[in-house]
């Protein structure tokens, strides 16, 4: 395994269901091999220049690093929010039997 063969590809979404949606999409077109939704968390920040307090959920889509530009593509198409956070996070490493599990389930290149 290169170290940066995988990555995490982490977001938040208002709800669970809106979260799922776009977790199902991915694993069953092969662009992620797993998606974990975290359960509600409190997001503080400033949004158009006002303090906003939402409740949020939190996902690590795990994927290949060569798929997270498409990965992105879908889930901000998908997003209900305008300005959606996505950020690919380097997996340094890792079991050798889970990497060849999630090697066999994502695409090795974008569609």
């Amino acid at each position: 395994m290169t170290e940066t063969e995988f990555v995490f590809v982490y977001s938040t979404f208002p709800d669970t269901e809106s979260a799922k949606l776009v977790a199902e999409r991915l694993v069953g077109e092969r662009l992620a091999a797993c998606v974990n939704i975290y359960p509600p968390m409190i997001s503080i920040y400033e949004w158009q220049e006002k303090l906003d307090v939402a409740h949020e959920v939190a996902v690590f889509i795990k994927t290949r690093r060569v798929l997270a530009d498409r990965v992105i593509h879908i889930a901000q198409g998908a997003h209900p929010y305008s300005t959606p956070c996505f950020l690919v996070l380097p997996i340094d490493g890792g079991n050798d039997d889970y990497i060849a599990w999630a090697r066999k389930q994502t695409r090795s290149e974008p569609a």
